[in-house]
């Protein structure tokens, strides 16, 4: 690695002292108005000293500009302000950070005009420049045209960081608009030897490359390999980086990359006997994939005669113990194959077959003693006969008393196989972790969700701690949420033309998964959702859709919506209905603590937040309601009271009726009549209204997969509302051949806390007779689930 020093930069400029003011002036009024060719000459024409007397006014710009960061002056003025501020610093470690800054990351000067700026600075400063930029992570959106002109410049050695080698990545395979293949625009890169050598260190380099190579002529690999065969690339160094990278292990994608690149580089013979040892070790651990082909290498050279049987024979040992039943299969196969071939590899290789014995497959079992079997006569040594009989002790039944007649095994005692039948443990409920301490966990919880969604508990919780900060210091909440914002769609007012994000959660005010939830909340802590459409949301509610999935669907938007609102108007220093447990469930003694911080406080509660935590209070522990029950009405609010009444009183059971359609067997549900009590707001009586397959919309936008966890927690006690709700949607797995329906929803019944009824039996019968496999797994883990319970 090139080791950097912070130098001064040095200019060609004489210091004159004259004209400062005027100068200053001019630079800030042509960056304030976004001319960034007058700013440009502007600097041109100025001296060293000239340039750092601006740079206060430009750092006043820069703060003035943060408060309305999303207007359009602030990005009208942030290019110019870019280069400026670039321009009129000497330190390399400030003008790295302040070409990095996230304020300015998505309004940056462009690459040409900053090297413009920068291009008569010291070729040691640059240096040090690129090798700070180089250094930040991938994601500070760091112009690699940037960085790749400093190089350039400064004559230095070229950055091998993620940063860099990902937007070099990026950079040659985007370049197709400018005609050439990769390999074309490869060879004339003077540094490829040295950027190729980091793809290879480069984590999470892979998933990239994957989606830029596809399987077309012009693809990396095919390009890389082409280039190894020409010389432009080192063989020897291509071929160990790619086995060594497919040894240190990842992503199935990933590592398909550098098989594939394995594969076009197309090893010879003894290429792959001097690697033997690593294909072992590939076979052993790698991804099925990889271990495929590192098995098929091993068979070719065993069956070649280039492997010694006590070598295959350590193979096999590993790849037995493998779940996975192809390679186990495959790997039988080759012993067959080799012992045919040479009879004398029978003391070596029949023990290592006798390891699948053990195998959880009784196929996988039964093919292993087929192969034993069939080769016992070539055994020599009468010590390897005994082994053999002895680990035929691990065959099931049938299969041991084969192996008795065949092997000379040991008669099983039948005593010994008494069946008993296990079922899977009672999943332990896991209880919801506290809000996040500090803003900025706050911020990187919401971003992980926003960028890869997540479950129930972790969504309740980044919610709980954006409303915690946003009361306790709204400022710090603000400042942490930066570069999450950033990323945001509604963020960029030119992205929707004609349609401000107010307008777009007013015309569309549903939210189908978590993230546009979330995304509600940070527009309107940023104000980019106005107080009107707020309040109107929270008076009117969302407009009914008419589908079945709407009493589902309507309590979640009412909540978000209401707290989007308090967000705005009056932020409570938390949330009533946060659960206390993963699934949704909340134990009523906590409850009974909110109300009366929320009573000592002043606070005002709001209605469906209060509502949904009484769905979601936990009732089956009578001794705890009864206790939490007394603690309540001694508050002496009406909200007490309430839960009070709750916890005392007894659930209906709504009457359901199974329904035969054209197609399928759907449920009706009764009205619940204590989901339809005047005390729960609208949204919330929407649960207790009856459900018929016959008056109900079937086709809407409920199809995220996501969203459907979160119903399931309006109502934890009562799988059955839901279930009955969602018949439909499981039914297609069966009926319509969809994957993914049942996954998606018999998970939830399983973990539920409530009991299960009809609707949920009929949804198990659904995913039982589900076309694609993962639906009929899920449905029977949640029947041995059930039935455990």
């Amino acid at each position: 690695m090139t080791t950097v020093t912070e130098t001064p930069a040095t200019g060609t400029g004489t210091e004159t002292g004259t004209g400062t003011a005027e100068a200053t002036g001019l630079l800030m009024g042509a960056v304030r108005a976004g001319r960034t060719a007058e700013v440009v000459s502007l600097l041109d024409g100025m001296t060293d000293a000239e340039r750092r007397a601006c740079f206060p006014g430009l750092k006043a710009v820069r703060q003035e500009l943060r408060a309305a960061r999303w207007s359009a002056e602030s990005r009208l003025a942030h290019p110019a302000l870019h280069a400026a501020g670039a321009a009129c610093q000497t330190g390399a470690a400030a003008v790295a950070s302040w070409l990095a800054a996230v304020d300015m990351r998505w309004s940056q000067a462009s690459p040409a005009v900053l090297l413009h700026v920068l291009g008569d600075r010291d070729p040691g400063w640059l240096a040090d420049v690129v090798h700070r930029l180089a250094r930040r992570p991938a994601g500070s959106n760091v112009s690699y045209e940037l960085m790749a002109g400093l190089v350039r410049l400064s004559g230095c050695p070229v950055p091998t960081t993620e940063a860099y080698v990902q937007g070099w990545l990026d950079h040659v395979g985007g370049a197709w608009q400018r005609g050439g293949t990769v390999c074309d625009r490869l060879r004339r890169d003077p540094h490829v030897s040295e950027l190729v050598a980091a793809l290879f260190r480069t984590e999470g380099v892979g998933a990239r490359l994957g989606w830029l190579s596809g399987d077309g002529p012009d693809g990396w690999t095919g390009a890389l390999a082409r280039l190894t065969s020409g010389g432009t690339l080192d063989r020897r160094t291509m071929v160990d980086a790619c086995v060594a990278r497919l040894l240190r292990g990842g992503t199935p994608a990933e590592l398909r990359v550098f098989l594939r690149l394995l594969h076009d580089l197309a090893l010879t013979r003894e290429e792959e006997r001097l690697r033997t040892a690593d294909w072992t070790a590939l076979a052993s651990d790698a991804v099925p994939a990889v271990a495929s082909h590192a098995q098929s290498v091993l068979g070719a050279l065993a069956l070649a005669g280039e492997l010694a049987p006590r070598r295959l024979a350590e193979v096999t040992d590993a790849v037995l113990f493998r779940s996975e039943r192809k390679l186990v299969r495959a790997q039988l196969v080759l012993l067959g194959k080799v012992l045919t071939r040479d009879p004398a590899a029978a003391d070596a290789l029949l023990p290592a077959a006798a390891q699948a014995f053990g195998h959880e497959d009784s196929d996988v079992q039964e093919r292993a003693l087929k192969l034993v079997e069939r080769h016992l006569r070539k055994v020599t040594d009468e010590v390897v006969r005994e082994e053999l009989a002895g680990a035929a002790e691990q065959l099931v039944p049938a299969l041991r008393a084969r192996a008795v007649r065949t092997l000379g095994a040991t008669p099983p005692d039948s005593r010994a196989f008494a069946h008993e039948e296990v079922l899977p443990a009672v999943p332990e409920r896991a209880r919801l972790a506290p809000a996040p301490d500090s803003a900025l966990e706050v911020a990187e919880e919401i971003s992980a969700l926003l960028a890869s969604g997540g479950d129930v508990s972790a969504f309740e919780r980044a919610l709980d701690g954006l409303v915690r900060h946003a009361h306790r210091d709204r400022e710090a909440l603000l400042e942490a949420l930066e570069p999450v914002v950033a990323r945001r769609w509604w963020a960029e007012r030119e992205l929707r033309p004609g349609h401000p994000s107010d307008q777009f959660f007013a015309r569309h005010p549903e939210l189908f998964d978590g993230s546009r939830a979330l995304d509600l909340l940070l527009a309107t802590l940023h104000g980019k959702v106005s107080t009107d459409t707020l309040h109107r949301m929270v008076q009117d509610g969302v407009p009914d859709s008419g589908c079945v999935h709407n009493s589902l669907a309507r309590p979640f938007e009412a909540r978000m919506w209401e707290v989007a609102h308090r967000l705005r108007t009056d932020p409570p220093p938390f949330l009533l209905a946060t659960p206390t447990w993963g699934t949704g469930l909340l134990e009523p003694g906590d409850l009974v603590d909110r109300l009366d911080a929320y009573r000592r406080a002043g606070t005002r509660v709001a209605p469906v937040d209060f509502g949904q935590a009484l769905l979601r209070v936990r009732r089956d522990d009578r001794t705890a309601a009864v206790t939490s029950a007394r603690r309540a009405a001694a508050l002496g609010t009406e909200q007490g009271d309430r839960l009070a009444r709750l916890l005392t009183g007894e659930w209906t059971t709504p009457s359901a009726t199974r329904r035969p359609t054209a197609t399928r067997i759907l449920m009706e549900l009764e009205e619940v009549p204590e989901l339809r009590a005047e005390e729960f707001p609208a949204a919330l009586r929407l649960l207790g209204r009856p459900a018929s397959p016959f008056s109900d919309r079937w086709y809407c936008g409920h199809w995220r997969g996501e969203i459907r966890q979160h119903w399931f927690a309006v109502l934890p006690e009562r799988p059955e509302l839901v279930a009955a709700r969602l018949v439909r949607d499981v039914s297609e797995a069966a009926v319509d051949d969809q994957r993914g329906a049942a996954a998606a929803v018999l998970p939830h019944l399983a973990d539920a806390d409530g009991e299960a009824g009809e609707a949920v039996h009929l949804c198990l019968a659904y995913g039982l007779g589900a076309r694609h496999a993962e639906d009929r797994l899920a449905a029977v883990d949640a029947l041995l689930v059930l039935a455990a319970r």
